[in-house]
């Protein structure tokens, strides 16, 4: 690897899926008010993760299926109201 293009200040980081609630220890650089105590009882920074790879489909293999039907319906309501 090259010197001096790689940050300096990383440290280890529990990374929390809010979505399913699955958290994993990584290190990272990544600047964070709250901290949490993890499996093996220490006490790490806690980053919060809207979705990571345990929670997407297309890591997770399950597909979402959307309610475009409903989505059209919304969209008529809100809009008709316009006219």
């Amino acid at each position: 690897m090259k010197k001096g293009i790689h940050p300096a200040g990383f440290r280890f980081v529990v990374f929390k899926d809010m979505s399913n609630g699955t958290s994993f220890l990584s290190r990272s650089t990544a600047d964070t008010k709250e901290t949490i105590k993890y499996e093996d009882g220490n006490e790490y920074p806690l980053v919060k993760l809207e979705i990571s790879s345990t929670s997407h489909p297309f890591y997770t293999g399950q597909n979402v299926l959307v309610d475009t039907a409903g989505r059209i319906d919304k969209f008529k309501k809100r809009y008709e109201k316009k006219k």
